[in-house]
């Protein structure tokens, strides 16, 4: 599932290199044996479990990219790690959802509001309540003792960090925090691609132009990268092999007889539904951002 090009970036991300967006000024410190999480709402029966309650339930483990909204077009706000969860889809199938509902509104240890869709939760994407990470108990600043995993969705609608409660209810009646600041109520991922190799302004000796990154289109899978040097034509570049259709896909490409001067190269993806990246830059807010990435050289 890797490509051999130095400096590419590692398909599984290490826990101190995982990106973070905290809007809290400090931490929250939830220990374990106090950790309660409430599920109410429109609901048959509610339900509180307490942290070893949790871990007696059936538990999965998924490779999952995960990616910030705010990411910028060939930003670092997006990391793939394993995570070892509680199904939320049978957790909520055990409370029993009334049919009119919609939307999760999940709250942190911190007060944080997040609105997730429903059916995110409830299908067969894998969404869960994370307790490891990469082989490791969940890192304080990454949840601990538990957050939310919902592959596909940007982590503003789905990746709440220390949840403590679970409402299920409808997006008519709920305000969360990000929404409250104009950005979408549901937001899936957009397949995006990045160029890792060559860095910005980085001179290659003619004979070793390697050109490598990783591209993402979480729920659907990364099915072409392709890449073109100046304004020249695509070429197709080798992409890794498919781990599942929630990780990204590293990919490389060696530029044969490059020209000495200084070059472009530039990126982009196509998904499983045959839908390529537009060349439309826009900004992040409110529902992610897109364009394709662009990284200059020099061929010496």
């Amino acid at each position: 599932m890797s490509v051999d090009v130095d400096d590419v970036t590692p398909y599984l991300t290490p826990n101190g290199d995982f990106y973070r967006v905290d809007t809290a000024l400090q931490i929250p410190d939830v220990p374990a044996e106090s950790w309660q999480l409430r599920v109410h709402g429109m609901v048959d029966q509610e339900l509180t479990l307490s942290f070893a309650e949790l871990l007696e339930r059936r538990l999965i483990e998924r490779r999952i990219t995960l990616t910030c909204v705010s990411n910028q077009v060939g930003g670092e706000l997006v990391g793939n790690a394993t995570w070892i969860g509680a199904p939320l889809r049978e957790l909520l199938a055990e409370v029993g959802v009334d049919p009119a509902a919609d939307a999760v509104l999940s709250t942190s240890a911190d007060d944080m509001t997040i609105g997730t869709p429903l059916e995110a939760l409830t299908d067969d994407r894998g969404a869960m309540l994370a307790v490891a990470m990469n082989g490791e108990p969940l890192p304080l600043e990454h949840g601990f003792p538990v957050r939310m995993m919902v592959p596909g969705l940007y982590g503003f609608v789905s990746a709440t960090k220390w949840v403590v409660d679970l409402e299920v209810t409808r997006f008519a009646d709920i305000s969360a925090y990000w929404t409250e600041r104009d950005w979408s109520e549901k937001a899936p991922i957009k397949t995006a691609s990045r160029v890792d190799v060559p860095r910005s302004f980085q001179t290659l000796p003619a004979d070793e132009v390697r050109i490598g990154g990783v591209a993402w289109s979480q729920t659907r899978g990364v099915d072409k990268v392709e890449v073109r040097i100046d304004n020249g034509d695509w070429n197709k570049v080798e992409l890794a092999a498919v781990d599942n259709v929630n990780t990204w896909r590293q990919w490389s490409w060696k530029w044969q007889d490059a020209t000495p001067g200084t070059h472009e190269v530039t990126v982009r993806a196509t998904d499983a539904t045959g839908y390529t990246q537009t060349s439309d830059r826009a900004e992040p807010r409110p529902d992610g951002s897109t364009g394709w990435h662009s990284v200059q050289f020099t061929v010496e």
